[in-house]
C-alpha cells in the first residue's frame, strides 16, 4: 500500500540543536548516517542534557565540517561546527572556546561531547528526574497527570530508566522520527504555526491522506527500496515545539493543539528492520500491522493495561 513520498530528510549533528537537510542518506540499525553524534553534557548533573532542560540550545545550529565518511559511529565521530545565536561559528576541535560559549549561552557548566563507544556505558548514564522536573519539561500543571510512557516497550523503558539516551545514539528513544504532511495540515487547522522544523523529524513523508496518518501505521512496517522500518510508538511531545528555534518563532498555540487534539502525540518513532538508502522523492509503502485473532487481541490489551498500571505505579515513587 503506497502511503506517500519522502519530501525531506534531516540529520542533527548535535542533539537539541538545529540540523541539516540532506537529499539522501544511508540508514543503518543505529540511525540516519551521522545523526546525533554529538551532545551537550551537564557537568553538574554529570549527564547528557537536552533542550527540554536547556531551551537556549535551540538557538544554535550544527553542521559537519566535511561530509562524514561511511563507518562513523559510537567512539568514531567527525568534527562539527556550531553556529551560535549571534552568528558566531565555533568548531568542535576548539573545545575550550566551544565549552565556554555553550556555558555562557545556557547559564550552566556544560561541555560538548562526542558519541561514546558502545562499551563505555557509564558515559550514557542519566539522572533520575523528579516529578517537578518532568512537569517543567512537559509544561504540566501540578494537578495534571505525568506523561503516559506505557506505549514504549518494556526494554526501552528499562534502558531509559538508567541511561539518558539509548546506547549508541544521542536520540531520545528510537533511531528514526517520522512526521507526515498530513499531520502537519491537520493540526495546523486547529491553530498554530506547524512548521515541520519545530518537531525535529528525520523523515518527512508527503502523505495525501487526512488526519494524523502516521498514527495509523503503528505496528506496521514502512518500505522504501531496501530499507524497512517498524513503526513502533507515537512521539509524545514536551515543550520544545512551542519554543523559539532558528527560523521559527515561539508559538504556544502549537502545543495547545497537540495536547487537545493529539493527546500530546505528534509523529511516530520507528526502528530499523533492514538497512538501506533513502532519497528525497522515494515512494513509501506500508505493510499494515498484522491482524490477530480475538484471543491474541484480548491478551495484548491485558498486557498493555498491566504495563500502563506499572508505569503509573513507578511514577508515584519518583521524587518530588
Amino acid at each position: 500500500m503506497q502511503v506517500g513520498t519522502i519530501t525531506a530528510l534531516w540529520r542533527y549533528p548535535v542533539k537539541s540543536m538545529g540540523g541539516e537537510s540532506v537529499p539522501s542518506s544511508y540508514v543503518d540499525e543505529r540511525a540516519l548516517h551521522a545523526d546525533r553524534m554529538w551532545a551537550v553534557r551537564d557537568l553538574e548533573l554529570n549527564a547528557v542534557t537536552t533542550a527540554r532542560r536547556l531551551p537556549a540550545l535551540l538557538g544554535c545550529t550544527a553542521r559537519y565540517v566535511a561530509e562524514p565518511p561511511a563507518g562513523v559511529g559510537p567512539g568514531d565521530v567527525v568534527p562539527v561546527v556550531v553556529t551560535f545565536p549571534d552568528g558566531t561559528e565555533v568548531e568542535s576541535t576548539d573545545s575550550a572556546t566551544m565549552d565556554a560559549r555553550l556555558s555562557d549561552l545556557t547559564g550552566k557548566r556544560v561541555t560538548l561531547v562526542p558519541l561514546p563507544p558502545l562499551s563505555d556505558k557509564a558515559a550514557y548514564r542519566g539522572v533520575l528526574a523528579s516529578k517537578k522536573d518532568i512537569r517543567q519539561q512537559f509544561g504540566l500543571a501540578d494537578d495534571e497527570p505525568l506523561p503516559d510512557y506505557s506505549m514504549f516497550s518494556l526494554r526501552m523503558l528499562a534502558e531509559l530508566a538508567i541511561y539518558a539516551t539509548p546506547i549508541g545514539i544521542f536520540a531520545d528513544a528510537y533511531p528514526l522520527h517520522i512526521v507526515t504532511t498530513s499531520s502537519l495540515r491537520t493540526m495546523a487547522a486547529h491553530g498554530g504555526d506547524f512548521d515541520v522544523r519545530r518537531f525535529r523529524p528525520n523523515i518527512v513523508i508527503d502523505c495525501p491522506m487526512d488526519g494524523l496518518a502516521e498514527q495509523e501505521w503503528i505496528g506496521g512496517t514502512l518500505h522504501v527500496g531496501d530499507l524497512s522500518t517498524r513503526v513502533e510508538v507515537p512521539t509524545i511531545r514536551c515543550t520544545v515545539p512551542l519554543r523559539e528555534q532558528v527560523g521559527v518563532p515561539a508559538d504556544p498555540e502549537v502545543m495547545r493543539s497537540v495536547s487537545t487534539y493529539g493527546q500530546r502525540w505528534f509523529g511516530v518513532y520507528a526502528d530499523v528492520a533492514a538497512p538501506g538508502t533513502l532519497r528525497v522523492g522515494d515512494t513509501v509503502d506500508l505493510e499494515p500491522p498484522p491482524s490477530h485473532g480475538a484471543v491474541a487481541t484480548s491478551v495484548s490489551r491485558m498486557a498493555e493495561r498491566v504495563k500502563r498500571n506499572a508505569v503509573k505505579t513507578g511514577n508515584r515513587f519518583l521524587p518530588r
